[in-house]
């Protein structure tokens, strides 16, 4: 039977990532957890911090366009193939699943009303 859920991680589209990053470092004082030790995190493009159960992921490159850099809601899901042919079967639309990065793979989709959503698994 399909499990999804819980949410992993909250990615936020930020445009200017050294300031973002000292804001949730420094004023809230989030732990950072990658990369760390950074001089400067202009150049980079992901950035994370513990939460708790989820993480909050900052996401370099973003635009201000709604649509695009709308915050996106990660859920974990064991397995991919049959949560998005389930997905699939019940009028959910979704995008190819592609490798994020090592060991980790990811299927975006949309609400009824375009809000963004993944789902996300890990070898």
């Amino acid at each position: 039977m399909m499990k999804i859920g819980p949410i992993i991680e909250v990615i936020l589209y930020v445009q200017d990532m050294d300031p973002q990053v000292s804001f949730y470092r420094d004023t809230l004082e989030l732990p950072l957890s990658y990369p760390r030790d950074l001089d400067s995190y202009d150049d980079q493009k992901w950035v994370t911090f513990e939460t708790g159960e989820c993480v909050l992921a900052l996401h370099g490159g973003g635009k201000g366009d709604f649509g695009r850099d709308a915050p996106r809601f990660v859920f974990q899901v064991t397995d991919m193939e049959e949560t998005r042919e389930t997905l699939l079967e019940r009028g959910v639309l979704l995008g190819e699943v592609r490798k994020a990065a090592p060991g980790v793979f990811v299927c975006d989709g949309e609400d009824p009303e375009g809000n963004k959503f993944s789902i996300e698994s890990r070898d």
